[in-house]
């Protein structure tokens, strides 16, 4: 085997045990200690790779966005959709995702509502990514309906960005160490639903 393929082998296995333990303790109670013991690994292996916990921890945060975007981008398609069969579908995936992906739920969401607070700036970056295909699939969503005269899309996309701040700053108030993914889903499905279409009941 060469030593190329050994190196990415044994990243790999790290990664794994990493997300197993982020996953299961999130990032204030994990160790080190206990991911070395996960796969028989060796902590001067692990800091060979990874020098602190917090290198590794944004690894398993990078590749949660990474894989989560991956998926978005190969399983929506929305054209020749209504507004409101791209937003149930962009949903649907994600909640897919989650639920064939469950080492990821955890990650995603402390890093979305809870984040390290001295890892915010660094977890932003590796998020970006995520964040600009949510513009971008909003935007999608936008093009089969007509907006208001007095509204640009740019102010619907700004309006939702708060609308996401609020609902996780709502989660962060409970303060529970884990947030149930299927509601923080369905929350902003609902916060989406609500700006599209508003709260009036329309007669025709």
């Amino acid at each position: 085997m060469k030593r190329e393929e050994k190196n990415q082998q044994t990243r790999r296995r790290i990664l794994e045990s990493a997300l197993a333990e982020f996953a299961e303790q999130g990032y204030g109670a994990s160790s080190v200690n206990t991911i070395s013991n996960g796969d028989g690994l060796s902590k001067g292996i692990i800091y060979h790779y990874f020098p602190t916990k917090d290198d590794l921890y944004l690894a398993c945060v990078e590749e949660c966005f990474q894989m989560l975007t991956g998926h978005l981008q190969s399983h929506t398609n929305m054209e020749g959709q209504t507004a409101e069969e791209r937003l149930e579908q962009y949903f649907r995936v994600r909640l897919d995702f989650f639920e064939q992906n469950p080492q990821y739920q955890r990650i995603f969401c402390d890093a979305v509502i809870m984040p390290p607070a001295h890892l915010e700036t660094s977890i932003q970056e590796r998020k970006a990514p995520f964040d600009r295909f949510n513009i971008d699939s909003l935007n999608r969503m936008l093009e089969p309906v007509s907006l208001r005269s007095d509204l640009s899309r740019e102010d619907v996309v700004d309006t939702f960005r708060q609308y996401q701040d609020y609902i996780n700053a709502r989660y962060q108030m409970t303060g529970r160490e884990q947030i149930n993914i299927r509601d923080h889903e369905e929350s902003c499905r609902r916060a989406l639903r609500i700006l599209l279409y508003g709260v009036v009941e329309r007669k025709e």
